[in-house]
């Protein structure tokens, strides 16, 4: 195998990759605030369920969860689902798993922003809603744009625990290589790390653009 394929292989894997990170995020940063407001919910059973879920996705591994979203319709339920479940499985388990994190991250912002921005809102005549989104969220934003950042990058680097259910993405792919006769070897396994690192300092360099440009919430 010559050096060009190699790259064209791990070049087409991460489109995998990519795609799983971006989807993820899509899914797992809205629907951390829509858990953060189950967890806040007046309604005890709801509170109860939530907290015992984010409990759940905080205790066990991602790897694990990853084989119980793709195995458990068949083995618990004895439903057999399509071929393409296999990448449907990953962004379910990944998704959920990212909520339950970026919701504590939300939870953490929310609760350091001083009571008085509430009373002031209140003065102003503004609802619970225009509140919320109107003066907590934008700051919340500023707040967990750090803490944000590194599980945006621990992201990176998880895309390839979806390689324990069968998915190529670009760490799978570069194992592949590196074990077929005739291969560059040890270059696979280093152009992959190039490959995560790059993406990384890429990921780390919008999101401190991010950061500054938010700085006007001081």
């Amino acid at each position: 195998m010559t050096i060009q394929t190699m790259l064209a292989l791990l070049a087409q894997s991460f489109t995998l990759t990519l795609a799983i990170f971006c989807l993820t995020l899509l899914g797992s940063l809205p629907l951390g605030l829509l858990v953060y407001f189950g967890k806040k919910s007046r309604f005890a059973p709801l509170r109860w369920l939530i907290n015992m879920y984010i409990s759940i996705m905080r205790g066990t591994p991602l790897m694990l969860q990853l084989m119980v979203v793709y195995y458990g319709p068949n083995l618990l339920l004895g439903i057999t689902l399509p071929g393409n479940w296999r990448f449907t499985a990953v962004l379910v388990a990944f998704i959920i798993n990212y909520a339950a994190y970026f919701a504590e991250i939300y939870r953490g912002g929310i609760e350091s922003i001083p009571a008085g921005q509430y009373e002031a809102a209140a003065v102003l005549g503004y609802g619970s809603g225009k509140t919320f989104f109107r003066i907590i969220l934008p700051q919340m934003v500023k707040r967990v744009v750090p803490p944000v950042t590194n599980e945006v990058i621990t992201l990176v680097k998880d895309t390839s625990l979806a390689s324990v259910i069968g998915i190529m993405e670009m760490f799978t792919r570069a194992k592949q290589i590196a074990v077929a006769p005739h291969s560059p070897g040890m270059l696979a396994f280093a152009s992959a790390a190039v490959f995560y690192y790059v993406f990384n300092y890429l990921v780390a360099f919008l999101m401190s653009r991010l950061e500054k440009a938010l700085d006007y919430y001081r």
